[in-house]
């Protein structure tokens, strides 16, 4: 395993939208495998290929409490074929927007389809902190981020502080 390079806004790969995964073989699974340990030494809960600069349909989720057995989940194609009507809000964090927390209103509950590690297809309902992260995630696949959700005021300021975070650090 090897810990990745977390990507950070303003890079446009973040806006990129990923390809389906064609199989699941070995490369997929130490992927997946590098991912959780990115994740894990960020510290973070969730992490979708895009954000280590991979453009392929993959994320990886523990939403298990700190002082529990880890839980890591592994979502290679996932697709979400449910929403609730219900809505619920979760502050929502990103770590490739750093220490930047914001209210976001999404569906309380889905149900996600999605291939496993082992390439299994799988398929959950999910609702609390696990469907709000499954949702971020896939957002991720999609080339959307969490600040979309926000105002256009709070998200062009979000942008802005972080444009000149990378001009100042010479990433742009």
């Amino acid at each position: 395993m090897t810990k990745r390079d977390i990507i950070i806004i303003p890079d446009q790969v973040l806006r990129e939208v990923c390809e389906p995964i064609t199989s699941v073989d070995d490369d997929v699974r130490a992927l997946a495998d590098d991912m959780l340990e990115t994740m894990y030494d960020a510290p973070g809960i969730g992490l979708a290929a895009s954000q280590i600069g991979v453009l392929k349909r993959v994320f990886v989720l523990d939403v298990a409490q700190e002082d529990a057995p880890k839980e890591p989940m592994v979502f290679i194609n996932p697709e979400i074929v449910w929403k609730s009507d219900e809505l619920s809000v979760y502050q929502e964090g990103c770590l490739s927007i750093p220490e930047f927390y914001e209210e976001v209103e999404r569906p309380a509950s889905v149900k996600v389809q999605f291939l496993n590690r082992e390439g299994a297809e799988q398929e959950i309902e999910a609702d609390g902190l696990l469907s709000t992260c499954i949702q971020h995630e896939l957002d991720h696949l999609n080339g959307t981020l969490f600040i979309d959700y926000l105002s256009k005021l709070k998200r062009d300021r979000v942008m802005k502080k972080f444009a000149k975070q990378a001009k100042q650090f010479g990433k742009v």
